[in-house]
């Protein structure tokens, strides 16, 4: 019953513009306006406008509802929604050019059969003379744009709901206009991007093959650390929490210097949010258990008692530390 009203909503620009223009036609045969006829060619101007119309919003809302409910149909709500996520970006993206191209061969068409601006139309049609390259090179960053939109609608370097990284920012896709796309950041801002950027610039697509991705949690820790015992329990860690996919989960000592070590943890989820979640508890877990269990492990500053030859107790500095 909702889908029938949504159609018949849809359905009402067309069949009052087709009506205005039978109306129209039909003035002269009812004799209600005697002097019709001294308006001349305007009349079946008007009538043609609005057939004209009438046509191009019923193509132009007829493929615009098909393709809504065909997106009504995506679920990109589950985990694994890439195939939604692919189609929903395709069908958008057509949508909207779709409704610009229909939009522009109507009003061309209408000017067609409007005397003195004929010739515009078929220019508009054609897209050729000089004020149709001056258009042109005006509106460059909204043809590339345009163009830009097409690209990413078959190539999709990026989809709805992908997590992805650009000027030092982390959101999600929410919305791919005709010239621009609307990032939602992790805090709820909006980022908003032009769609040449995404073939242009360089970016990070954190769900381009899969919404799984890899989380990294470092410390930086004194020589003492248990690194063994620590593996394990970012095992155990991970295992008492449904944030891990039961995937990936690795420690190791990446890197050192002269009063720490730098430990890595690794740790998969099954999609970007769960992986932010997933680092904070394994880094909060892990430090309580640190505290806890081994706390000669957290980091110190080290000093050596060294008797001088004055006689009494001093303590040496050296590279800038305590020592």
């Amino acid at each position: 019953m909702r889908l029938r009203i949504r159609w018949l909503k849809r359905a009402r620009p067309p069949v009052l513009f087709t009506l205005i223009g039978a109306l129209i036609l039909s003035m002269p045969h009812t004799g209600l306006a005697p002097d019709w006829n001294k308006l001349g060619a305007w009349p079946d101007v008007l009538a043609s406008i609005c057939f004209i119309a009438a046509t191009g919003w019923a193509i132009g809302t007829l493929v615009d509802g098909l393709v809504k409910r065909r997106l009504a149909k995506l679920n990109i709500h589950e985990s694994d929604n890439l195939k939604a996520r692919t189609s929903a970006t395709r069908l958008d993206v057509i949508r909207r050019i779709w409704i610009v191209a229909v939009g522009v061969v109507t009003v061309a068409a209408a000017l067609t059969v409007i005397p003195g601006v004929k010739q515009f139309g078929v220019s508009l049609f054609a897209s050729a003379g000089i004020a149709g390259i001056a258009v042109g090179i005006a509106a460059r960053p909204m043809l590339s744009n345009l163009i830009a939109g097409l690209q990413i609608a078959f190539t999709q370097p990026i989809r709805l709901d992908d997590a992805v990284v650009l000027e030092d920012e982390w959101g999600w896709i929410e919305e791919i206009g005709l010239f621009y796309v609307v990032v939602r950041l992790w805090d709820w801002r909006r980022l908003i991007v032009p769609l040449s950027y995404f073939i242009e610039q360089p970016f990070q697509n954190w769900t381009r093959k899969s919404a799984s991705i890899i989380g990294s949690v470092f410390w930086s820790l004194d020589y003492r650390a248990p690194v063994s015992e620590m593996r394990e329990k970012l095992t155990e860690i991970c295992r008492a929490t449904p944030l891990w996919d039961g995937d990936v989960v690795n420690l190791q000592v990446t890197d050192t210097d002269t009063a720490t070590i730098r430990v890595r943890a690794l740790a998969s989820a099954k999609n970007s949010p769960d992986a932010w979640d997933l680092r904070c508890f394994i880094r909060e877990k892990m430090i309580a258990w640190l505290q806890e269990k081994h706390p000669e492990a957290l980091p110190r500053m080290r000093g050596e008692l060294d008797m001088r030859p004055e006689g009494g107790p001093g303590i040496r500095v050296q590279a800038g530390r305590m020592e």
